[in-house]
């Protein structure tokens, strides 16, 4: 293709409807049609980034390759389209401003006043022109954060307008919307469609394409009244129903021919067969599936959906590639205790403890790592949990009475996790943690050499506390082995105890580098010693 399509989506009604959910199901078709695809997102808060947000507020803090941190939404581009994505592939508010006010410090603008029209939606058309730019894609799909209506959107939208008139036919406009269902009246209501589609018109810009979010599929009746109401083509209202798995999105959307409707709108020729095999066998293993496979999640934000989402997705992928169902059991870690541990972690076949930053629940992680080492049970720590690992086993086997990281306790006797040196004279928090993809040397025969099947590997981080090397030997010679080495810094990635079945703590975040069609190899091994626990 001589010209790079771009691609929008905008959500209304409410949020969290799925908005990247559908670009990446697009995605995947387009991709499948042997396009090159990839899909940034444009969030309208004021923060640089979302890596100084709590979990809270928008889930998971997602790392790209090269060390950028982004919202969630960039895992599911990831693991659908088996890509990997960069800082340029999400961007906010916060940076769109500070790149302007930067360009007005540097007097870039040559004394003229800075406005939101046109330097602010300048800025922004800039960024999501950068992918597009490069040439390594047909197609750049953008979602646009948010609802329509939101104050905070609005220079995006007037962003998507101009380009709509610049890019003419390279440019396509998919909204997003919400279809209730009201259980009194036992009927669905379209009428806050019309009114979102009237709010995105009176901004300048006509749909091409209406997806509605629904509980249940709708008559053709409601599609062909919401497509004379809202001034869109009747084959080009989609339907976007409830389903058992995201991962049945892209199906959902190929039976209504959403990506041939997507090419004739754009004037690109269909050519070829939409290839999903891969992708149906996936979740055909997925249906098929009558074991379990019991896991249980120990974290302090268990309660959230979003805020483990990539090991929930890893987790699933590689049960799914073994033929299992995950049943998947969320255990807060304040609420778990030595007198506890063994009534909530006895019947599982696997403990994975989670990556997280401060004091509250971790003695409740300790708890979970310490049945499971005692009880010989496959244990899987990530980040903050493999932390968790080496403090538990200071403490339990070495005999070092209080040992601590200095996150914790910066007086611990025993720092075994102490701060990185490079982190000691920060100032400044936000996007200063040591972050993106890092090798790592494996040792050979180790637990996770024999995943990977190869001695240098690649991970991406994101963190500010590491192992103290001053105690390496001490550990090693008391059975815990530090099987994976940074060889550019010595620092330790890996932490494996061989005595024990599987109980493995990794420094990095190997969720960050799990997709459908690659699920990670760690995730690959724990799985199946977690699966061999279950027939013992």
């Amino acid at each position: 293709m001589a010209d790079t399509k771009y691609i929008f989506v905008t959500g209304g009604v409410v949020s969290s409807l799925g908005k990247g959910i559908v670009a990446a199901s697009l995605g995947k078709l387009l991709q499948a049609r042997g396009f090159r695809v990839t899909i940034q997102k444009f969030d309208p808060y004021i923060n640089i980034d979302p890596g100084t947000l709590n979990p809270y507020e928008h889930g998971e803090c997602y790392v790209t390759v090269d060390g950028r941190e982004t919202d969630l939404d960039l895992g599911h581009y990831e693991r659908f389209l088996n890509i990997s994505t960069s800082k340029a592939n999400n961007i906010t508010t916060g940076r769109i401003y500070q790149n302007v006010i930067d360009a007005e410090r540097r007097g870039d603008f040559l004394g003229k006043t800075v406005q939101v029209v046109p330097h602010i939606t300048d800025e922004i058309k800039r960024n999501i022109l950068i992918l597009g730019n490069t040439g390594d894609y047909d197609f750049v799909i953008t979602e646009i954060g948010g609802t329509v209506g939101d104050i905070e959107s609005l220079p995006y939208i007037e962003s998507v307008r101009q380009l709509r008139w610049e890019l003419g036919k390279n440019c396509l406009c998919i909204h997003l919307t919400y279809v209730p269902y009201i259980a009194a009246a036992k009927e669905v209501k379209t009428k806050p469609t019309q009114h979102s589609v009237k709010e995105l018109q009176e901004q300048g810009i006509q749909p091409n394409i209406l997806v509605l979010r629904t509980e249940k599929p709708l008559s053709e009746n409601i599609c062909h009244k919401v497509a004379l109401f809202c001034n869109v083509d009747k084959n080009a209202v989609i339907q976007s129903y409830d389903v058992p798995s995201i991962y049945e999105v892209p199906l959902v959307l190929a039976r209504q021919n959403m990506d041939k409707i997507v090419l004739q709108k754009m004037g690109v020729p269909i050519k070829g067969k939409l290839d999903l095999e891969n992708w149906k066998n996936f979740l055909n293993n997925m249906k098929a599936a009558k074991k379990s496979v019991k896991i249980g999640l120990v974290g302090k934000y268990v309660e959230l959906p979003d805020a483990y989402k990539s090991i929930n997705e890893s987790l699933l992928q590689a049960a799914t590639y073994h033929k299992r169902k995950l049943d998947l059991h969320f255990i807060h870690s304040e609420k778990l205790n030595d007198e506890n541990a063994e009534e909530l972690l006895q019947n599982l076949d696997g403990v994975l403890v989670a990556p997280g930053f401060g004091h509250r629940g971790l003695e409740g992680k300790f708890a979970a790592l310490k049945f499971a080492r005692e009880h010989n049970k496959p244990a899987f720590g990530v980040c903050l949990g493999m932390q968790c690992m080496v403090i538990e086993y200071a403490r339990n086997v070495l005999g070092l009475q209080n040992a601590n990281s200095t996150e914790m306790d910066p007086n611990t006797k025993y720092k075994v996790i102490d701060l990185m040196e490079a982190q000691k004279n920060l100032k400044i928090m936000g996007g200063s943690m040591r972050l993106g993809a890092y090798d790592c040397k494996l040792e050979k025969d180790s637990i996770a050499y024999n995943a990977y099947n190869s001695e240098l590997i690649r991970e991406r981080h994101r963190h500010r506390y590491e192992f103290n090397n001053n105690f390496k030997a001490q550990f090693e010679a008391n059975g815990m082995k530090c099987t994976g080495i940074n060889p550019q810094t010595g620092l330790v990635e890996i932490v494996e105890v061989p005595a024990l079945k599987w109980y493995m703590g990794t420094q990095y975040h190997p969720e960050y580098n799990s997709t459908v069609a690659n699920p990670n190899p760690l995730f690959m091994s724990f799985i199946k010693a977690a699966i061999a626990e279950n027939k013992e």
